[in-house]
């Protein structure tokens, strides 16, 4: 259990770094919360809950921002400190070892020095006292102890967890992960002892003695390493093979919780985006001439009724349990809903309120020079131009007036891609597709005899 636990330790925090480069997208979509929009002729920046009227396309330039900075010159600092002193200490033991008269033992090196101290090891070393090594005064119990961290390598996973505790030392669960190390350590060192003298009162009575002996060597194993009660009773404790079989087997299921609950990402299906799937089929805003920017609001009048109720005259509303990926489309399973709009009710209506939208007529608007300059930055901006996805270079080939129409809004966080991170999107319409597809005009009628909507996504 003593060596399991050892490597158990080491792959745990090897884990925890792969953990953030590991990402389960799980594809969930449900109906979209409604978004409110600004009433005036700019364009809005769409979130959440609320709408942030910027003009045609105005951005707020802020102020720098000196707190980052701050916080990492002071991580900087600190750990320049931190690694200074972690190779001021290496640098310590092994000159240490070199100035010493050194004596070839088993499968290390006896290291004799000056000063009075226990047995302690780093690397292949053993340093001891001079003068205990020469009268003997040193126990057979103590030279296994010590020979069992060099046998093991116990220096290199000391090591390792220092240079951890030296770069993220803002993290102190690293401290009790040294602790927890370093204890295991001393249950393999003791049961090496145990098993090879076969006198745990006489060991137990050794190390009790040895206890009040002080060490100042953080990298080395010492043999008076947190000589607690915990320590002596595992001496004499046994662990049946099933028990020990158990305890391992049991940490599967936890890893892999862990790994699932930090790793999960729930995504809306395919793009992350709020979509609207038309007979199992995405339908593209300008499929449908509804940018979002320009939809009314549902108000409740006799006139937005009528026009509501012949805009969708005929249309039928779907609502799967769940949608299944299938190549190129969507194939809906489970019908929770499938009426008309004439068989909604007025809850339901409400329901669908994100989809029961009535487009109006666009005007033409041109973006300013400063405007049309600042869409070039690609790490705010995701760019499409007559509903094609494109670079942000591609702007340096139209002036301003080439523009007809700028459509805008931002993007939710778990909403952006790794293909499109950025916090805006905005559309371009030039003057031909503008009028080709007849934005100025306010369609009549919902172009399709159905909408489909799933509450959850799932790829196969």
């Amino acid at each position: 259990m003593h060596t399991f636990n050892r490597f158990y330790l080491l792959f745990s925090l090897l884990l925890s770094f792969t953990i953030p480069f590991i990402t389960i997208e799980i594809a969930v979509e449900s109906l979209p919360k409604p978004l409110l929009l600004s009433q005036s002729d700019s364009i809005p920046v769409l979130t959440q809950d609320k709408s942030i009227d910027v003009g045609a396309a105005t951005v707020q330039k802020s102020g720098k921002n000196y707190i980052p900075i701050i916080l990492w010159s002071l991580y900087a600092l600190t750990t320049l400190f931190l690694v200074i002193r972690f190779g001021k200490n290496i640098y310590d033991l092994i000159l240490k070892a070199k100035k010493s008269q050194k004596v070839a033992f088993n499968c290390s090196t006896l290291v004799l020095s000056k000063e009075e101290q226990l047995p302690h090891t780093f690397l292949q070393y053993i340093f001891i006292n001079e003068d205990d090594f020469n009268s003997q005064n040193i126990q057979q119990e103590l030279y296994t102890h010590e020979l069992t961290h060099v046998r093991q390598k116990h220096t290199y996973d000391v090591l390792f967890i220092e240079i951890l505790k030296t770069l993220f030392w803002f993290n102190p669960i690293l401290v009790f992960y040294k602790k927890a190390i370093q204890l295991n350590h001393e249950f393999l060192a003791d049961e090496n002892v145990v098993e090879s003298h076969k006198n745990v009162s006489f060991y137990q009575n050794l190390l009790v003695e040895k206890a009040s002996w002080n060490s100042n060597f953080y990298l080395a194993s010492n043999l008076n390493f947190s000589v607690t009660k915990k320590r002596l009773i595992m001496m004499t404790k046994t662990t049946s093979k099933s028990r020990a079989f158990l305890k391992k087997i049991a940490l599967v299921p936890v890893l892999a919780g862990l790994v699932f609950a930090s790793c999960i990402e729930k995504t809306a299906a395919k793009d992350k985006e709020q979509e609207v799937w038309i007979n199992g089929e995405r339908v593209k805003e300008s499929e449908m001439n509804q940018p979002i920017s320009n939809w009314k609001k549902k108000q409740p009048n006799e006139k937005n009724q009528t026009n509501e109720a012949a805009y969708f005259a005929g249309v039928r509303f779907i609502i799967y349990k769940t949608g299944t990926w299938t190549k190129d489309r969507l194939q809906g399973k489970d019908i929770i809903l499938d009426k008309t709009y004439e068989e909604l009710t007025a809850k339901e209506k409400d329901r669908f309120k994100p989809y029961l939208r009535i487009p109006k007529s666009h005007v033409k608007k041109s973006p300013t020079a400063a405007e049309l300059e600042d869409y070039k930055d690609s790490k705010k901006y995701a760019i499409w131009i007559d509903d094609v996805n494109v670079k942000n270079t591609e702007l340096n080939k139209y002036s301003p007036s080439d523009i007809a129409y700028v459509l805008g809004s931002s993007v939710m966080k778990n909403a952006r891609t790794q293909k499109h991170p950025q916090p805006f999107q905005f559309h371009f319409y030039t003057h031909n597709y503008f009028d080709k597809k007849q934005m100025g005009k306010a369609p009549e009628k919902y172009p399709l005899d159905k909408v489909e909507i799933f509450d959850k996504i799932i790829k196969n």
